[in-house]
């Protein structure tokens, strides 16, 4: 049986960032570790809404109102596929329904918010600037990133604007501040439809304090860990898509800051009151 040699924390902070990613490990985790910084508030995730008719208005007034019915939040993240077909109509209604949770809302675009493979003028009008952006809110940083190819839904590659973007404008935030990425195309190791340059993206994080990797697209739960760092998938917020493993549930993920960390739990939102 091969054998896995443990590591002290002298060994652990002294080796190479390759090296610690390699392992599994994150050097900017492991260095801000039980720095105590980071407030305590709730947020949610949502992802892969597919937005497309009065169907999907009706669900997704369901959704919002368990948002509402549950515990206080302070804001909203959205992992990409607002909508369906890219179009600024069906996108300006998702917006009018989101923006009555009455907390911020902050997405990222997916491959099905674009009209064409170069076209995605409905989202960047409905949505200003949530392109790649972060944000800071009670000692946490946000990142969002677009992470998509255009239209395509697998064998992906993330676009030079996002990495040159990445290279920009990280140096500028606090490495020390627990951190929270947030994309469409899932960045966790051998989740289906992972972009083909993911781990370029998660080694600009390196010397941050990344706590928290959100995705979507592949609809389903996924979770995966590079040391203290999670990794994870949310299933489908859609009437109109199913989840590709099968499983039925769909919902978002409550979450809440705490201690420097992220908890998240699955809400699950009933469909049968939606019907064909």
């Amino acid at each position: 049986m091969k054998r896995h040699r443990r590591y002290s924390r002298r060994e652990v902070l002294g080796l190479s960032a390759g090296a610690l990613l390699s392992l599994g490990l994150w050097p900017g985790a492991l260095r801000a570790a039980d720095n105590g910084r980071g407030g305590i508030f709730r947020f949610l995730v949502v992802n892969d809404i597919h937005f497309l008719n009065e169907r999907c208005a009706a669900f997704l007034e369901r959704v919002l109102r368990t948002m509402k019915a549950g515990p206080k939040l302070d804001l909203c993240l959205v992992a990409g596929d607002l909508v369906d077909d890219g179009s600024e109509a069906t996108l300006t209604q998702v917006k009018g329904i989101l923006d009555r949770l009455g907390v911020p809302i902050w997405p990222v675009p997916g491959n099905h918010d674009f009209l064409t493979q170069t076209d995605r003028s409905g989202y960047d009008k409905v949505f200003p600037g949530r392109l790649n952006y972060s944000f800071e809110h009670n000692g946490w940083l946000f990142v969002g990133l677009d992470s998509n190819d255009g239209l395509r839904a697998s064998n992906t590659l993330i676009q030079d604007p996002a990495l040159n973007w990445l290279d920009s404008h990280l140096g500028k935030l606090d490495k020390q501040a627990p951190l929270v990425l947030f994309t469409h195309f899932p960045l966790g190791d051998k989740v289906t439809n992972r972009p083909r340059n993911a781990d370029a993206v998660l080694e600009r994080f390196k010397d941050h304090n990344l706590r928290m990797v959100f995705g979507g697209h592949y609809h389903a739960f996924t979770e995966r860990h590079r040391g203290s760092t999670e990794l994870v998938t949310g299933r489908c917020c859609s009437i109109s898509r199913g989840n590709h493993d099968g499983s039925k549930e769909k919902g978002y993920f409550l979450c809440e800051a705490r201690d420097g960390k992220i908890n998240h739990t699955f809400v699950e939102v009933a469909t049968d009151i939606v019907k064909d």
